[in-house]
């Protein structure tokens, strides 16, 4: 078998050059020129609220955002640094510095290529709802955490990280709040919520940089404002083309300690990157009727992480909301997303003195405004009003994202998720016993038939899938069950065995073989079937006693007792 059928490998941007025509390029450069504006304030908020920068931010946008158009599975998916990686990119850096976070984005870039070899796009698709929602809130909460400090002019030089230290730390310094910021702030926020009431056209935070740094720069040459501070105060500006750079570790870490340490966290990054990906590639495929390639996107997605870290960029994932803006304005093939990333560019070598005029609380505000729209509130308010095993997964999930980490957030909302998984699962099985006479129901019929059941015979009746959680149940009710000679195991409604309960089912057979019992096995389904053959069961009970319903098993049961000389009253 060759190597390409191997690799779910084919780039959206190779189907749909085939038949490319002046129209859709027409459409793709009008659509990748307005995302491209879109992208502007996002990637430079990103980079700056993740403890990097500006340039880094564009950087990323770029770089990440072409590789994931040219070798992404998705038609209209932009790629960039988005909100979800702020928390674990400024953790990563506090802990490990930017050297860290280098080696993390490589190792993180790595699974996700990893992940789409092996063909695990449909299965990341799979994530428990509750959880998705639980650590997005989480990340929004702690996204707007962070932005107190610039909204209001606080003038803190060091925000703590944890989450109750940092509220501390504003109730401490309230009283040093710059109002001319925080008008500005709020002015900010005012602008990019009601912007779409007026057009849907214009992109808010835009808008609100363009506004607000025409305020900024007018009260500081005109007015005398100097409390209000800029990019350029605090940080280096773009200039000039990225260059390419080899990690360097901070500290006396080795490399192979560093790469055990920063393990958990880029297994964290690439499921998050892959989760936002892949959602973010569904719901456009359900606006434009296309399907994406998800192990493509994966690798794609792998490839353009593995690449940014060598040039100073962050974690990169697709952008719903910039995804999202390409299809509202027309875009039509992963063209318009290349074509972002060469407006990102111009930014970023020719506009580098007005990026540096952007104020500070007018970013923040941006960033509130997106923690807002992340933060799924009502999604939360509307499954608050469903299952409780499914908000308590949310709300744990979510606790651990403010207080402590998304790494460990995700895993144990994973294992919470899995218990109430199981739990769901072991109520929907049912196990009986059944002696003299049983019940029979016709699917997809009306009324009941009642069969007679010989003496020393019992029938178990096993509903549902036969897995590690039911097959204690199933263990310890064939001891308690006085002896009998025959032995009926019903299983029309076993469409699933896993190994443990193969196991359990095994020694149920030989030792009931040992007692001089016979098993009968009735209605088993074929992928079952194929189960029991294959781990020699069917040959232990014998051909003969495999019957295909409950009316011939009963039936070989009377046969049998017969022949044992088993009374029947």
């Amino acid at each position: 078998m060759k190597a390409s059928k191997l690799i779910d490998f084919s780039p959206k941007i190779l189907s749909t050059l085939k038949n490319y025509s002046r129209e859709k390029l027409s459409a793709d450069i009008m659509a990748g020129m307005i995302v491209g504006v879109v992208a502007i304030p996002l990637a430079i908020a990103f980079g700056i609220a993740s403890g990097v920068g500006p340039t880094e931010g564009l950087v990323t946008a770029i770089i990440a955002g072409l590789l994931i158009s040219v070798l992404g599975g998705s038609k209209v998916q932009i790629g960039g640094p988005t909100g979800a990686f702020i928390v674990i990119i400024y953790g990563v850096i506090q802990q490990y510095g930017l050297g860290g976070l280098t080696i993390a984005t490589i190792m993180a870039g790595i699974i996700l290529v990893l992940m789409g070899i092996f063909r695990l796009g449909s299965v990341i698709k799979f994530m428990p709802y509750p959880i998705i929602v639980g650590f997005t809130g989480g990340i929004a909460i702690t996204i707007f955490s962070t932005q107190m400090n610039d909204l209001f002019g606080l003038g803190i030089e060091s925000v703590p990280a944890n989450f109750i230290d940092k509220w501390i730390c504003y109730i401490n310094n309230i009283g040093n709040i710059d109002w001319w910021s925080a008008a500005m702030g709020i002015a900010s926020i005012a602008v990019i919520a009601l912007t779409p009431k007026i057009s849907k056209k214009i992109p808010g935070s835009l808008l609100a940089i363009i506004v607000m740094t025409i305020i900024a720069w007018l009260l500081k040459d005109y007015a005398g404002v100097t409390s209000i501070k800029t990019i350029g105060d605090l940080y280096e500006l773009p200039s000039g083309l990225p260059e390419f750079r080899m990690p360097t570790l901070e500290g006396d870490m080795s490399l192979f300690a560093t790469i055990q340490n920063l393990a958990p966290v880029a297994f964290t990054i690439a499921m998050l990157g892959a989760i936002e990906s892949l959602l973010s590639a569904m719901v456009a495929d359900g606006i434009i009727g296309d399907k994406h390639n998800s192990n493509t996107e994966l690798i794609g997605q792998g490839v353009a992480n593995m690449v940014v870290p060598f040039f100073g960029g962050i974690p990169a994932t697709g952008a719903i909301a910039r995804t999202m803006a390409n299809i509202n304005n027309g875009g039509k093939t992963p063209i318009a997303g290349v074509v972002h990333t060469l407006v990102l560019l111009l930014v970023l070598l020719f506009l580098g003195g007005i990026v540096g005029r952007i104020p500070m609380p007018c970013l923040a505000g941006v960033l509130v405004m997106v923690s807002y729209n992340m933060s799924g509130w009502r999604t939360i308010a509307s499954m608050c009003k469903k299952s409780v095993a499914g908000v308590t997964v949310l709300f744990v999930t979510l606790l651990l994202t403010v207080f402590f980490d998304l790494t460990l957030a995700i895993e144990v909302g994973l294992i919470l998720a899995i218990v109430v998984f199981m739990k769901r699962m072991m109520e929907s099985t049912s196990i009986s016993v059944i002696r003299d006479q049983m019940e029979v129901h016709h699917d997809g019929e009306k009324g009941e038939e009642c069969l007679a059941i010989p003496k020393g015979v019992e029938v178990y009746e096993i509903e549902g899938p036969f897995f590690f959680g039911i097959a204690n149940k199933f263990d310890e009710l064939t001891r308690m069950t006085p002896p009998v000679p025959i032995r009926v195991l019903r299983m029309r409604k076993v469409t699933f065995i896993d190994s443990t309960a193969m196991h359990n089912l095994e020694i149920f057979v030989q030792s009931s073989l040992a007692e001089g019992r016979v098993v009968i096995l009735s209605g088993v389904h074929d992928n079952v079937d194929r189960v029991l053959t294959k781990a020699g069961v069917k040959k232990m009970v014998g051909e003969e006693n495999v019957c295909a319903n409950i009316h011939a098993a009963l039936a070989r049961a009377t046969e049998l007792a017969k022949a044992m000389n088993i009374p029947q009253e």
